[in-house]
């Protein structure tokens, strides 16, 4: 009887097992992105610049990025040509994005379509802290690509890289998101990559990191590679930044960011720890400068930034990131926990420029100078009080008239000064110059700070 059953399981399972083959079999397992692919082709570009390069450094090095070794004999070639892949986002109005570094410094740029056509393209803004552009094209039954949102975009999603690696026009590469909110890399000042291994090579730059949907989540815009070639390391800025910058761009022409005032650092499980945090997630506040929007704000040093305008903050990066892409004047509203207490401070975000501006009518001498106290006992120079220079920023105009990071100031306008707050006021009491008595090593000099350099 056991034998029996025994039998009759086996034939039902073979049974089963028989006609889920059949029906799998019956029915086609979809393993072709082919049909989305033909909507997305169209709205990606080869774009061909035609760069002036006046400094034989940069161009030695724009050569070795297209795999010359050596500059051309004979005359130096002051006209270099730049290959890279574009994306059609408005086709009522021709705006195509790229890359900055693209175009940077181009004399011409033509477009080429995927069907054959080209067009001269004009150049509507670049923003090289975020290496985004925007060009525009005079050109009909354009197809525009589809904008996704790359914050929903997740490790491990199928993704696609379109562009014009070495020429080869409109070529696509697949792959994965490998890693999200890439930073520190020193690519560019703005950064949060989406890491793919997608196959992405010279020429890629500008060019489309898709999903499965068909939709741009990404700008192809670098790679790790020690001989040029993909080695599956490649990055895309998201595209909600480009988004951000490219409707400041059509706007404005330009991206004009606002300035916090404020330096940050990453929460460490040691900081989380003596901050008495619950996780790592966040940014420590560490300096606030004088009279920036953060200061009359009323944020304080040790602040813990959990959010801006409601976007979560998990590192320091992520401040820089959010920060960096507000206009000036935006008004902005940030959360942090300042001795775990929940605060929101409303910030209007001010104009660099404007504010280097004031610095340097309040101070034209030593504006961009870093100075602190000193006092120390030389065997060489006895007794010493005075004012330690810690920093000097080379556009200054203390630069330009010889000061230096390690001079020690004595005397300002012929007075002693043994304090930063004493050379502050001497400095503010003539119009005209500053004149200094500094110790340099072994000697001693005079220096004149002017307004002017």
């Amino acid at each position: 009887m056991n034998n029996y059953i025994r039998l009759v399981a086996f034939v039902l399972l073979s049974t089963f097992l028989f006609a889920t083959n059949l029906s799998m079999a019956a029915t086609p397992i979809d393993t072709t992105i082919a049909p989305m692919l033909t909507q997305v082709l169209p709205s990606v570009v080869n774009i061909k610049a035609q760069i002036k390069v006046t400094d034989i450094n940069i161009l030695r090095e724009m050569l070795k990025q297209r795999g010359k070794n050596r500059i051309p004999t004979g005359e130096t070639p002051d006209i270099i040509g730049s290959a890279g892949s574009g994306v059609i986002i408005d086709a009522k109005n021709g705006y195509i994005v790229t890359n900055a570094h693209v175009i940077d410094g181009a004399q011409s740029v033509v477009v080429h379509l995927g069907d054959g056509h080209h067009y001269t393209a004009k150049i509507i803004g670049i923003d090289k802290p975020s290496d985004v552009a925007l060009i525009q094209i005079k050109a009909i039954n354009l197809t525009a690509i589809k904008i996704g949102d790359s914050n929903s975009v997740k490790v491990g999603d199928f993704v696609a890289a379109i562009g014009n690696p070495f020429g080869l026009n409109q070529t696509v590469t697949s792959g994965i998101v490998s890693a999200l909110g890439r930073t520190t890399l020193g690519i560019e000042n703005y950064e949060n990559f989406i890491q793919t291994d997608a196959s992405i090579n010279p020429g890629n730059s500008g060019g489309a990191l898709i999903n499965m949907k068909g939709e741009l989540i990404g700008i192809n815009t670098a790679i790790l590679a020690p001989d040029r070639g993909s080695i599956g390391i490649g990055f895309a800025i998201p595209s909600n930044m480009a988004k951000s910058v490219m409707l400041q761009l059509i706007e404005y022409g330009n991206v004009k960011r606002g300035v916090l005032g404020i330096a940050a650092q990453d929460i460490t499980p040691e900081l989380a720890e003596a901050f008495g945090l619950g996780s790592t997630k966040g940014a420590a506040i560490t300096q606030i400068l004088p009279n920036s929007p953060a200061h009359l704000a009323g944020l304080q040093v040790g602040d813990i930034i959990t959010s801006v305008n409601n976007s979560e903050i998990k590192t320091a990066s992520d401040v820089v990131n959010t920060i960096g892409f507000l206009r000036v004047d935006s008004r902005i509203n940030i959360n942090v926990l300042r001795q775990k207490k929940a605060i929101t401070v409303t910030v209007s975000l001010s104009d660099p420029k404007k504010r280097q501006e004031l610095l340097e009518d309040k101070n034209p001498f030593l504006n961009g100078v870093g100075l602190k106290d000193y006092d120390s006992l030389s065997p060489i120079h006895g007794d010493i009080k005075g004012v330690l220079v810690t920093v000097v920023d080379r556009e200054s105009n203390a630069w330009n008239s010889g000061l230096r990071s390690g001079d020690i100031i004595t005397s300002a306008n012929q007075q002693p000064v043994s304090h930063v707050d004493e050379l502050n006021t001497a400095a503010q009491k003539n119009n005209k110059f500053l004149l200094v008595n500094i110790l340099r090593g072994q000697g001693a000099a005079f220096l004149v700070i002017s307004k002017e350099p």
